[in-house]
């Protein structure tokens, strides 16, 4: 029987009121990197409006895993404003998820007064600056770290724990040939480039074992010469599932270093991109940026063809990303043997649009697709079309 999308379901240990999650959309609202009654509110706004699950992105396991200064490093200082976050969404009827993460060659080092790292040495467009190697000491210590994070969110009372290894961040830098160059343990065949992300997902499932769900944001495709490809993203999958550490993954692409629009598709609002940027890099974005923010036309459900692979060859259960704005797409992702589905811009458009939807008001959200809420990151994540289309 094709599950019912608005259905309670559960996901691992917990029960949501429905299959929809409020994707991670970096919020903008920790200014200092502490919780805010803005980022409070950002969250309230999609739980009142039927979301089962809301994700806060992004949740640092380490001053320099941040990808600027203003984001927050979780810890016994930012506990007790999480604590406020997860009760009051919690309050609102619905679970949250933390996305945990460390941003790797994606970090900006002089924002962050720390060196990025990655797989391997590389230059940053974002510091300027040497993205270094990482060591078998920073290994082992970011995992502690990951491990430290993930109680730290139980202890605040968050349901979920999402671990990043999409979009070129740390544990995608070793995943993506192109960026992992290393000639150790660490490089070269997938099995070894995968050690990173199978090693925090299993120190993190023996940390917190069945008190909350583990999942992990997984690339379909990084959409970049040297990049993970689908292959590589399915055969990841596989060893992701037979390691039994998560309960479910979310199906992402593109890179945020090397190719954002994969994943967003649409318009290209590049002149509000180098407007927000700081003045090293809002140069090279005025000179460079058409070849970094290539154009991919908005398509409904445009990561589906690629997700039907993972759900072929998976039996672990798998949220659908990417372009889903339509009543009708997400019964037809529980139709194809999807789990839960994803939404992110759309709910930024309409933060009720689960209501909606599920009342019967609409059949589809309004959004226009033009990405202009992708340059408001910086000053507070929003959707600046005022008027309907």
């Amino acid at each position: 029987m094709t599950p019912d999308v608005f259905a309670p379901a559960g996901l691992g240990p917990v029960r949501l009121r429905n299959r929809i999650v409020k994707a991670a959309t970096f919020e903008g609202r920790a200014p200092h990197g502490q919780v805010t009654d803005e980022l409070i509110d950002y969250h309230l706004a999609v739980t009142r409006g039927g979301v089962g699950l809301t994700t806060v992105a992004y949740l640092a396991v380490a001053p320099e895993g941040r990808t600027h200064r203003e984001q927050i490093v979780v810890g016994e200082d930012t506990l007790r404003g999480l604590v406020r976050l997860a009760d009051a969404v919690h309050a609102g009827g619905a679970a949250i998820a933390g996305q945990v993460g460390h941003a790797g060659p994606v970090a900006n080092g002089r924002s962050n007064g720390a060196r990025a790292i990655s797989a391997s040495r590389m230059p940053s467009p974002l510091s300027m600056q040497m993205v270094r190697a990482a060591s078998e000491g920073d290994l082992t210590r970011i995992t502690t770290a990951y491990v430290a994070t993930a109680r730290t969110l139980v202890r605040a009372g968050f349901d979920v724990l999402e671990l990043h290894m999409a979009h070129s961040y740390l544990i995608s830098s070793f995943l993506a040939p192109g960026l992992n160059r290393r000639k150790d343990g660490w490089g070269g065949a997938l099995e070894n480039r995968a050690r990173l992300a199978r090693q925090v997902a299993r120190a993190v499932r023996d940390e917190v074992g069945s008190e909350v769900a583990v999942t992990a944001k997984v690339s379909l495709a990084d959409g970049f010469r040297g990049g993970v490809t689908t292959d590589e993203g399915v055969e990841l999958a596989l060893l992701l599932e037979a390691d039994a550490a998560l309960d479910a993954l979310q199906l992402s692409g593109g890179s945020s270093l090397m190719n954002p629009m994969y994943l967003f598709r649409g318009g290209v609002p590049q002149k509000e991109f180098a407007a927000a940027m700081p003045l090293p890099v809002r140069w090279g974005m005025r000179v460079g940026g058409k070849r970094f923010l290539k154009e991919y036309p908005f398509q409904e459900a445009y990561f589906l063809e690629k997700a039907l692979r993972f759900r072929a060859a998976l039996s672990m259960p798998l949220m659908l990303l990417g372009g889903i704005n339509r009543r009708d797409t997400m019964e037809d992702a529980m139709a194809r043997g999807f789990d839960f589905v994803a939404m992110g811009r759309a709910l930024l458009r309409e933060p009720d649009l689960v209501h909606r939807l599920e009342s019967g008001r609409q059949s589809t959200g309004v959004c226009i697709h033009c990405n202009e809420c992708m340059p408001t990151i910086y000053s507070g994540t929003r959707c600046p079309v005022i008027t309907p289309p």
